[in-house]
């Protein structure tokens, strides 16, 4: 007969879990049902604020601009208005840079090194953190991943960026534990994030990538790794979590591993 017992992610099994530091936090695993959804509908509330505040200037341009537009022709009316609403995008999503940035330091969003279960307080603030990001990540951070002001974005949210790094990509998460050295590259589609979770525990640990690294394309970085000065990952390779890629080492593969130099030169002659 089939066993309808609780899914195991809202288990009160708290084995996972480092212990409870208050009173708040027994009460959240104690009633981990309810805390996640009450958790949920706040940052609910919390975007709806956030994205009301980004679109305020946009409204008041867009409300000048009818006003003008009643005084042209229709059709110059119409070019008016239509061109209009696309600059008033763009002004949202300005906005929007500054808004979620602000929400980000005022809020309890401060993201420690963390492995216990998903349903504690000590989970909150990535919950939070990643949550307004992704606001951002999913709206207009594609318009400006690879100019200076998704750089200064990335910075505002927390992450750690050196000198002249070279960012081409916007699918990451918890850019507030992720560093990135002076001259490294991260090619189109690379997938980093400073978490990863399973058997009931959610892991947040950061990552590292090292100075001068190049970090190809379309490749996945979990938490807990680090990337030496000067590595190499080859494109769509997934580092798994505790990996560590020396200085100058080239890495490749799913999951990948370390390529020695014979075997660099065989690809290439392969190639050739």
């Amino acid at each position: 007969m089939y066993d309808r017992e609780k899914p195991k992610y809202f288990s009160e099994d708290d084995s996972k879990n480092p212990p409870a530091k208050s009173f708040v936090d027994k009460l959240t695993r104690r009633f981990s049902r309810s805390a996640y959804a009450i958790c949920v509908l706040v940052l609910y509330l919390l975007a709806a604020s956030a994205l009301g505040l980004a679109l305020t200037p946009s409204l008041w341009l867009f409300s000048q601009l009818f006003i003008w537009s009643k005084t042209l022709t229709p059709f110059i009316g119409w070019i008016i208005l239509g061109v209009g609403m696309a600059l008033c995008f763009f002004v949202f999503g300005f906005a929007l840079l500054i808004v979620v940035p602000i929400y980000n330091w005022i809020l309890p969003t401060r993201v420690h090194a963390f492995k216990g279960g998903y349903y504690s307080l000590r989970a909150v603030p990535w919950f939070l953190h990643n949550g307004l990001f992704y606001l951002v990540r999913y709206t207009f951070l594609p318009f400006v991943t690879l100019t200076p002001f998704g750089i200064w974005f990335l910075k505002a949210m927390g992450m750690k960026i050196g000198r002249h790094a070279f960012i081409n990509t916007e699918y990451i998460s918890d850019p507030q534990n992720i560093t990135i050295g002076d001259d490294a590259a991260l090619g189109g589609s690379v997938r980093i994030f400073a978490h990863y979770g399973g058997h009931g525990n959610l892991v947040i640990s950061p990552v590292i990538i090292g100075p001068r690294a190049t970090i190809g394309l379309a490749t996945t970085i979990m938490g807990d790794v680090h990337v030496g000065a000067d590595a190499t990952i080859l494109a769509h390779s997934v580092l798994m979590p505790g990996s560590r890629v020396g200085k100058g080492e080239t890495w490749c593969g799913v999951p990948a591993r370390r390529l020695s130099r014979e075997e660099m030169e065989y690809f290439k002659e392969r190639i050739r």
